[in-house]
């Protein structure tokens, strides 16, 4: 037998209205339980679905006890005792346990356990049956077993209870064949003969007759009222008719048993039921208040989309624009790179003109300084000429003369080319200085150049990317009229589970009203 550890001596206290019902396979694994059950025994729902039912099992039950349960559900029949429980936490609690076999083509596909908090009697005579049976089991002597939930002793102790358990058919034959003996040996016995006689025959015979009555009365007609007043009160829906333990096992007994196992039943399933609609209408209450909001809401998001989807229809025909605006600044930039890469091309063959400038200003320069010495030279011959003009006197006058214009023309063209080289040198200095500026415009537009075959691969990306953002943005706007439609249509059928919410909730409220019908008080 599975040991369930570890225990402690507090006892749980619990509702004695509360019906704590599970039922299981043939096998003993719970297949439901409610939450009364649950709540008792420390465990959760999923803890318990699925697991053997002696896992509440406490180490003081007997076995035997047990045993004649199984004993007796395997027959077809209930089973109804006293089963002291262990909680989660180690407390235990006290349950009067009714078991009931579910059957199916005439076998048992499983049992439903319907469990009330007993009495402080039950659970005394209950601690003090239980030890009984444990000291017996100890001492290895036998004086009684249970059966089907009742005591049963052995041998000669049980003559009450055959007693109990002999039919009223039985009883009534012996009855009648007992008096039926005796009556004529009587008059004999007591040396009666004719009237006497048949005046005391005809007298115990009455008294016999009223005897007899009175235990069909009290055997079969009483039981009959009471099981017809207990079925008249689970018809009429009231079931709050205290359960009381039926002594004796005869046909009238077992049915009284079997109505009160009904009335268990129903209460226990009905106030589950009940229970349970309750929970559902509270959910289906906050499932159509729910859905209310979520209609406001999603209408709101209808309203919200239908505005984002005209934003979005804007943005797009924006973002055509400005990628149509892109594509024309990119071909400008285009043109603007081929002008720039032009000028590059004409400053830099301006400053091979300028640099062929100030080549031809140095050759010129070299010319002057011939032309100087040319001067030079010439006004030293002229001065040498007028020396000797002069030594030979008047015939020398006239070639004086030549010479003294010579010496001057000398003299004018070495101040004349010192003249023109000056300019040389200046034109030169301008000349190079051009040549720096041009060699630095050139730079400056060959960076130009750079700077806009750059930017035309920036515009040209740009175009790209714009067109790529217009693409994308006609997916999402797109997107968004895809949601707006799912949206509406979200809208029409959270207002349809708005509708079927609240029929829900009616339709839970007209099932409670009728369960309402049945009462427990």
């Amino acid at each position: 037998m599975r040991t369930n550890l570890p225990v402690s001596n507090r006892e749980f206290d619990y509702s004695g209205d509360e019906f704590l019902m599970s039922t299981t396979d043939p096998q003993g694994r719970i297949t439901h339980c409610n939450a009364a059950f649950a709540r008792v025994s420390g465990f959760s729902m999923d803890e318990l679905m699925g697991q053997p039912h002696n896992m509440v099992r406490h180490p003081d039950m007997p076995p035997e006890a047990f045993q004649d349960m199984w004993n007796t559900i395997g027959r077809g029949r209930t089973w109804i005792g006293m089963v002291k429980n262990r909680r989660n936490d180690g407390d235990f609690y006290w349950v009067r346990a009714h078991v009931t076999p579910l059957m199916q083509h005439g076998k048992p596909a499983g049992y439903m356990s319907v469990r009330m908090k007993p009495s402080r009697e039950e659970v005394r005579q209950a601690e003090q049956l239980y030890s009984q049976i444990r000291q017996e089991r100890e001492s290895g002597r036998q004086t009684f077993r249970l059966h089907s939930g009742h005591v049963r002793y052995n041998g000669w102790r049980d003559w009450r209870g055959r007693l109990q358990r002999t039919g009223f058919t039985q009883r009534l034959a012996a009855m009648l064949a007992v008096p039926g003996l005796a009556l004529p040996l009587l008059p004999l016995a007591l040396d009666l003969t004719g009237l006497e006689a048949a005046a005391l025959q005809g007298g115990l015979g009455v008294v016999l007759a009223g005897f007899i009555l009175w235990r069909f009365h009290q055997r079969i007609t009483q039981p009959i009222n009471e099981a017809h007043r207990f079925a008249s009160h689970i018809a009429g829906c009231s079931l709050s008719e205290p359960y009381q333990r039926i002594g004796g096992r005869h046909p009238m007994a077992l049915l009284m048993e079997r109505l009160q196992q009904i009335q268990v039943n129903l209460r226990a399933v009905i106030g589950d039921a009940r229970s349970e609609i309750d929970n559902f209408s509270q959910i289906a209450g906050d499932v159509a208040q729910g859905a209310e909001e979520l209609a406001g809401r999603t209408e709101s998001q209808a309203s919200s989309l239908e505005e984002t989807a005209a934003t979005m229809e804007e943005l797009a025909s924006t973002v055509r624009q400005s990628a149509q605006t892109v594509q024309q600044v990119q071909e400008e930039s285009a043109n603007s790179a081929d002008l720039a890469r032009h000028g590059g091309q004409a400053v830099a063959e301006i400053s091979t003109v300028v640099q062929s400038i100030a080549d031809s200003s140095k050759k010129m320069g070299q010319i002057i300084a011939t032309i100087e010495g040319i001067a030079f030279q010439t006004n030293i011959l002229a001065l040498n000429a007028a020396v000797e003009a002069a030594r030979a006197g008047e015939q020398g006058r006239g070639f004086a003369v030549v010479a003294s214009e010579v010496r001057a023309l000398a003299q004018r063209s070495a101040t004349a080319a010192r003249e023109i080289g000056e300019l040389i040198r200046e034109s030169g200095t301008h000349t190079q200085h051009g040549a720096d500026k041009m060699e630095s415009a050139g730079q400056t537009i060959a960076k130009v150049v750079q700077s806009v075959a750059h930017v035309n691969t920036l515009i040209h990306e740009m175009g790209v990317a714009a067109k790529e953002q217009s693409l994308g943005i006609s997916q999402v706007n797109d997107a968004v009229n895809d949601l707006d439609q799912v949206t509406q249509q979200n809208a029409a059928l959270v207002e349809e589970s708005a509708a079927a919410a609240q029929a829900m909730s009616q339709n839970t409220g007209f099932l409670g009203r009728t369960l309402a019908v049945f009462r427990f008080r």
